[in-house]
């Protein structure tokens, strides 16, 4: 019992590092957002190359996520896990102390190369630490890290850049990885990464595999090309202040780790409607601004239901990869990252040239229709029959995992 406890305490440990850590990196990502004019104006560089910045990261990410996944998957995960770790703590503190528009550039696509892993990895890590029942609560806890970013992190780091410099928000999330080293490295157990029961599939099944990716692909695209420009929707077609802006995408933030806090709990019971349900209500956000939008109290519940329904469905989709994956879990995780990376490039793309001959609510109608091909297409993946891979059985351990979990997705 005391063996059992001690093991518990070390898996929480692991899983606060890992969530600091996804924090980190996370909020690094969208950093320059808050602060693009400052970087601009100290570097002497147009917005637009300052943007690349983000764009570029991004679409690193969904590049290199799958290959450093695969050429990575016989190193042992704590070593692995602490130089991610260790390389964002040195790019963010050369990006901060070299005043060099390319060292900026350089050291943000090693800390994008370092995130793409370590947001493979770090899922199987986490759950194989615990009983697979327990499979979405874990993931639902990573995911929370995740999202305190946008509500916490970049506004926190824009705020300390307004008022300090651009330099000193990069050190202060960079250091976050150093508490994060520390746990990992003293606490995680050194196994090797094919020891562990989640790195593989439960029930392994190529086409629904296929499907989870599309259906991210889809709903990510469809939010972001109408999420790019939310701040104009809500100042020229809802009549809102452009102060009050900043004020209803918090709220978006809120919602959004409260729909990963609740959906997280309800993984594990209830894994199809998990992913099923933020389909419907980001459908419905997307398509009910597009169409009552103009009305504030439409748009601040659209808003609510927005929030409520991206954090939920790539928390889902995290989940069923790893459920349905055809080979190692990381690289099911790996490429449902990459798919998703390049929704929001894919996204933010559509919605720039829809713009000119729609308006800023046309972007709303083809994201919203875009989600509602994602959840036809996850609806009609409930009635296809299991494939040989979903219906094999390997091992007796693998057969006890099956039974300890309570729902099939």
């Amino acid at each position: 019992m005391a063996t059992e406890k001690s093991t518990n305490r070390r898996g929480v440990a692991v899983v606060g590092a890992l969530m600091l850590g996804a924090f980190a990196f996370n909020t690094t990502e969208n950093l320059p957002i808050g602060i693009l004019k400052l970087i601009s104006d100290d570097l002497d560089q147009s917005l637009p190359a300052v943007g690349l910045l983000v764009s570029g990261y991004g679409l690193t990410v969904a590049l290199v996520s799958v290959p450093i996944a695969k050429v990575t998957h016989s190193v042992p995960r704590r070593l692995v896990l602490c130089a991610l770790l260790a390389a964002l703590f040195l790019a963010s503190v050369v990006a901060a102390l070299v005043s060099s528009y390319w060292v900026l550039l350089s050291s943000r696509v090693v800390t994008a190369v370092a995130q793409a892993l370590f947001w493979a990895v770090m899922g199987p890590v986490a759950v194989g630490l615990f009983p697979p029942h327990v499979r979405g609560r874990v993931i639902g806890a990573l995911s929370v890290g995740g999202s305190l970013a946008l509500v916490l992190g970049v506004p926190g780091g824009t705020w300390l850049g307004q008022h300090t410099s651009w330099q000193v928000p990069f050190l202060v999330v960079g250091a976050l990885a150093i508490p994060a080293f520390i746990v990992i490295a003293t606490v995680l157990p050194t196994s090797r990464p094919e020891e562990g029961h989640a790195v593989r599939g439960v029930a392994p099944d190529t086409r629904r595999f296929a499907v989870v990716l599309t259906v991210t692909a889809l709903t990510v695209t469809g939010v972001f090309a109408g999420y790019t420009y939310i701040s104009d929707f809500l100042v020229d077609e809802a009549g809102f202040s452009e102060s009050s802006v900043s004020s209803l995408l918090l709220v978006l933030g809120i919602t959004g780790i409260v729909g990963v806090a609740v959906y997280g709990r309800l993984l594990d019971h209830f894994p199809r409607a998990t992913l099923t349900l933020p389909v419907t209500t980001q459908a419905v956000a997307l398509l009910g601004l597009y169409v009552a939008g103009e009305s504030q109290t439409v748009a601040v519940v659209m808003i609510v239901f927005l929030g409520a329904s991206l954090g939920p469905i790539f928390m889902a989709t995290q989940s069923h990869v790893m459920y349905f994956a055809p080979g190692r879990t990381e690289t099911a995780i790996a490429a449902n990252g990459a798919a998703y990376n390049s929704g929001v490039a894919a996204g933010a793309l559509a919605g720039g040239l829809l713009l000119p001959v729609f308006d800023v609510r046309g972007t709303f109608l083809v994201g919203g229709l875009l989600t509602v091909a994602a959840l036809l297409l996850l609806l009609e993946e409930q009635f296809l029959p299991l494939g040989r891979t979903a219906r094999r059985t390997d091992s007796p351990d693998r057969t006890r995992e099956r039974d300890d979990v309570s729902a099939r997705p």
